[in-house]
């Protein structure tokens, strides 16, 4: 499937333990990206300094969902079904 353009919920959703420019600590789960603009699109897709988590995760729809109301709820329910 196709990343919906404009949904973000990849970048607010989940938490992301690594390094992001501008946010060295990563970031915690139901935060937005430093990086996510206000049209909901990654400031810095397709550069270097581009976290190996981003590069490495694929839009599918048992991820992703149909909307982009159903990415957040499933990333949401991912991220707490994963918490230890």
């Amino acid at each position: 499937m196709e990343c919906r353009l404009g949904c973000g919920a990849c970048c607010i959703a989940p938490s992301i333990t690594t390094a992001i420019p501008g946010m060295p600590e990563g970031k915690p789960a139901g935060v937005r990206c430093i990086q996510l603009n206000e049209d909901n699109l990654c400031k810095i897709f397709g550069q270097t300094e581009r976290p190996d988590v981003c590069l490495r995760f694929a839009a599918t729809e048992d991820v992703c969902g149909a909307t982009n109301d159903e990415a957040i709820w499933l990333i949401q329910s991912l991220e707490a079904a994963t918490q230890s």
